[in-house]
């Protein structure tokens, strides 16, 4: 086990993988000599050289249309989003095109690119800089959208997320990129698409992906001390989602709170909840309840801690539970 922070934990997964497979290629908006302005990509440029750590024109159409050609000639693609809000001038190459490419050739022709996307809030940026798009991805038909919340996932993710033959989205909560985890470079522990149960627990479930679980993990330990034992599970996957744990912990607890920074009209916690509802129906012993960003823009740096959803929030929505 090693201490490494999650942006060094995808580092080191990158550039794993571009020494295992001389086809993987990163390519995005100052990834090579500065390093991404996460730091993520730093000092591969130098190590894997300037045709496979490649620096992009600030054109996201560009860089998606790109990796599509590439990834038709056998290549491996993966591509950089500065920030969660600059990928919607390439949503349209990755929604009508990348993602329905395989099912137009009838599944003969692969296209293994992988999409980095930092996103959430918590670190006092300004708009377009800390939005939570996931759903808009996980809504479309043939792209797979996953989400880690630890460096040890990190690290091996990214590395799944590049093996696999469809297109990944891989959302990086931004604010969980310097806090420093364990990381074990021998074992993955959980398939790329595996829900994660993180905390036994059995009077409620608290389910979220990427910067919630923080936020989740800090909810089930301040309920500890006042008695209220809390189950947490990691989503992880976010298309596909991995149902079972997810459906045998309801039906133990009889509880289910899903939290999201997004906002919660049509989402990712909206999806969870109509689904949970209908196969845990006769299990549940309160609704279903969702914590989530305020279906508004991301409001302004001084604003971002009344708007993203906290631990307070979380077990209001737990006593509200738990009241039925």
């Amino acid at each position: 086990m090693t201490q490494l922070s999650m942006s060094k934990a995808i580092n080191q997964g990158l550039r794993r993988a571009l020494a295992d497979d001389p086809k993987v290629l990163l390519m995005g908006e100052d990834i090579g000599d500065l390093g991404g302005v996460f730091r993520v990509t730093e000092g591969l440029k130098a190590e894997f050289g300037g045709r496979r750590v490649i620096d992009t024109p600030l054109a996201e159409s560009g860089i998606i249309g790109t990796a599509i050609g590439l990834a038709m000639r056998g290549y491996r693609p993966v591509c950089e989003i500065q920030f969660d809000g600059f990928i919607f001038p390439g949503f349209d190459q990755i929604t009508t095109q990348l993602a329905k490419l395989t099912s137009r050739h009838e599944g003969t022709q692969a296209f293994p690119v992988v999409i980095r996307v930092p996103y959430g809030g918590h670190i006092g940026a300004v708009e377009h800089h800390q939005e939570s798009p996931e759903a808009y991805f996980a809504h479309t038909a043939g792209l797979r959208v996953v989400s880690p919340s630890t460096p040890h996932d990190a690290y091996w993710m990214i590395q799944e997320a590049i093996r696999s033959d469809d297109p990944v989205m891989f959302f990086e909560p931004k604010s969980r990129y310097w806090p420093k985890g364990e990381l074990d470079e021998t074992a993955s522990g959980f398939p790329l698409h595996a829900t994660r149960v993180v905390r036994e627990g059995t009077d409620a479930t608290l389910i979220g992906h990427g910067a919630m679980l923080s936020v989740l993990t800090q909810a089930a330990d301040i309920a500890a001390e006042e008695g209220t034992s809390l189950e947490v599970l990691d989503l992880r996957s976010i298309s596909p989602i991995d149902w079972e744990p997810i459906f045998a912990s309801v039906r133990k607890t009889g509880r289910l709170v899903v939290a999201q920074e997004a906002p919660g009209f049509v989402s990712v916690a909206s999806e969870i909840a109509a689904s949970v509802s209908e196969a845990c129906f006769y299990s549940l012993e309160a609704p279903v309840l969702r914590v989530a960003g305020f279906d508004v823009p991301f409001p302004p740096a001084k604003l971002e801690s009344v708007y993203l959803p906290d631990a307070d929030r979380v077990l209001d929505a737990v006593d509200r539970s738990l009241a039925y």
